[in-house]
């Protein structure tokens, strides 16, 4: 295994580190006052002007849909990714990810690498027929609309995905969808154009052939936007929030269907994959920043007559954050490279191994940080406390942690009873 960064690697950190230092911190704090402008006039999901801003800088210098990766499979995603992209591998990508980690409410959607667009566009690129590749993922791949994608539901454990019981029935040239989701993230955004729900398609058949998908515009009668979800009292309106929405009788072409029916719960499982390995990268960059603000905190706060950095508990904060930084980006690295060589199913385990690891690698050196601002680091004086809530929520996202340890056991288990 070879980790080291290539040159083309090296090339684009240096853009983008350039671009973070010009032009993504220097916003952070106009992006923050816009926010809370917005927040402020009764229309909190209304874009900060500074993102358009940043991405015409962005696809400018050619920092654009660097996630679309070459690698993933073969055929239409990859020359979708070498045509809209900068096609780069998996292990091409993870540095970068990590660098826009440290700004993540601004810089991923400002290199078009936010989630959900990501997810829905990898979807698209594999799976869509080409009308869905020409209204759909051509726009979001262009920056001009966003997405929703809608899983999650309130009345199930949608932890397994086949419980998901939001109907999707044919009828004619048309599918008829009613259900309830919640978590729709990127719902709330006013430009979000495309929701991609999940729902069921044959109730009789095996329990992992009953889910489909489906494209639907999010303007068609039926649908109904019931309230957003705060994350720990944060709206994330940067991210476009979270939406409980109901579908009552909403009616779709039957061109509609992603792939076709019964093919749901196999779609979702090549949508999550990339999608975990790229926010455990973002997660390091956000650790990352954590430290670096808990060292600077440190070193220049007095108490009892000396800096906090003279302190043991906070030098070994600092120290146990290093490690389990370290360990953490060694091991979605080796992911990735696995992902570029045996592909995502070959990577299956160390998929699951970065989701458990890195989110919480992420709130604990965030809560240490924390710990060091002291007051200030629950307030919005800093961004520590929307960075904490963000990597907290990952141990839910994409599959609890629980899920994924109980897949890792039983196929660990595997080797000794047979």
């Amino acid at each position: 295994m070879d980790f080291g960064y290539d040159a083309r690697t090296e090339e684009f950190c240096d853009k983008l580190l350039a671009f973070m230092d010009e032009h993504v911190y220097p916003a952070e704090a106009r992006f923050g006052a816009q926010v809370a402008d917005a927040a402020a006039s009764g229309n909190p999901w209304q874009r900060p002007p500074v993102i358009d801003e940043l991405k015409a800088i962005a696809r400018g210098q050619g920092l654009w849909n660097l996630f679309l990766t070459v690698r993933d499979h073969p055929g239409q995603i990859a020359r979708i990714a070498q045509e809209h992209g900068a096609g780069l591998t998996n292990l091409q990508y993870a540095p970068l990810a990590e660098i826009t980690g440290r700004s993540g409410a601004i810089a991923p959607e400002a290199l078009n690498c936010s989630a959900p667009d990501t997810g829905n566009m990898e979807v698209l690129a594999e799976f869509g027929s080409p009308e869905q590749v020409e209204r759909w993922l051509i726009p979001l791949l262009n920056g001009e609309i966003r997405s929703a994608f809608c899983m999650t539901e309130p009345d199930v454990a949608s932890s397994d995905a086949t419980n998901i019981s939001t109907s999707i029935t044919r009828d004619g040239d048309e599918y008829v969808i009613n259900g309830r989701k919640w978590w729709s993230s990127g719902a709330m955004d006013p430009r979000c154009e495309l929701f991609i729900v999940m729902g069921k398609t044959n109730t009789g058949a095996d329990r992992h052939k009953q889910q489909s998908m489906i494209c639907v515009p999010s303007d068609t009668p039926g649908i109904t936007i019931k309230r957003s979800m705060r994350v720990f009292g944060f709206t994330d309106a940067s991210h476009g929030g979270h939406a409980e929405i109901e579908f009552s009788d909403v009616r779709v072409p039957a061109s509609s269907l992603i792939a076709g029916e019964g093919e749901g719960f196999a779609i979702a499982q090549a949508r999550l994959g990339p999608g975990r390995i790229h926010h455990c990268m973002r997660q390091i960059g956000s650790a990352e920043r954590a430290l670096e603000a808990m060292c600077l905190r440190a070193t220049n706060r007095v108490a009892w007559g000396k800096p906090l950095a003279d302190q043991g508990v906070v030098q070994d904060w600092i120290a146990e954050s290093r490690v389990r930084i370290e360990q953490a980006r060694l091991l979605v690295l080796k992911t990735a490279w696995l992902m570029d060589t045996v592909g995502n199913k070959g990577a299956h385990t160390e998929i699951q191994a970065i989701k458990i690891a890195v989110p919480a690698m992420a709130e604990w050196v965030i809560d240490k940080a924390i710990q060091v601002h002291g007051g200030g680091g629950v307030s919005q004086e800093f961004p520590l406390a929307q960075a904490w809530a963000a990597a907290r929520v990952l141990r839910f996202a994409d599959g609890p942690d629980e899920v994924h340890k109980r897949s890792m056991a039983r196929r660990e288990l595997r080797k000794y009873q047979s």
